[in-house]
């Protein structure tokens, strides 16, 4: 398979952002005690967090077996997104913006979860009592990611049609 040079230019910007996020996961778990809150602004918080589950901590007490499990899930779709985004035709921008952030997002836990056996979370947003599970810039980017796939979707509502539609079409 050989890369466009579009590719190759989202593949830069996915890198970079597994780099950012491998080096604020770095700061925060050199700079920041485990479980101590450091207050940033009445509603923001750095809170170092280890995660062995999934996103919102799902499966995180599992015993052990989820590390790989989400491993392979992550390793999985990391290689469907990186084909898709080699394979994605120019003309879409935007969908190729949301592949590159979603791949690297899954990168960056990856990553972590392969190298520590769990994903660093520190950033921590909350509302009087109220706390959103701690999270990254990798989970950011996957959101990040996932809202740029629903503009495309709405933007391009033809380069979204379901096989049955392409089919019944061509028929």
């Amino acid at each position: 398979m050989s890369l466009n040079r579009q590719a190759v230019g989202w593949l830069l910007i996915a890198m970079f952002i597994v780099a950012l996020d491998q080096w604020t996961k770095y700061l925060a778990s050199t700079q920041l005690n485990y479980g101590i809150p450091v207050e940033i602004l009445p509603v923001f918080n750095l809170t170092l967090q280890h995660n062995t589950g999934a996103a919102f901590s799902f499966l995180a007490d599992a015993g052990g077996w989820q590390r790989w499990f989400f491993t392979a899930v992550s390793s999985l779709v990391s290689i469907v997104l990186f084909v898709w985004l080699c394979r994605l035709p120019r003309k879409q921008p935007v969908l190729a913006a949301s592949l590159s952030f979603i791949l690297a997002g899954a990168v960056g836990n990856l990553w972590d979860r392969v190298a520590l056996g769990y994903v660093v979370d520190f950033i921590s947003v909350h509302y009087q009592g109220s706390f959103f599970p701690a999270f990254n810039i990798a989970d950011s980017a996957i959101t990040l990611g996932a809202a740029f796939m629903i503009l495309d979707m709405f933007m391009n509502p033809d380069n979204h049609q379901s096989d049955k539609s392409n089919a019944e079409s061509k028929s």
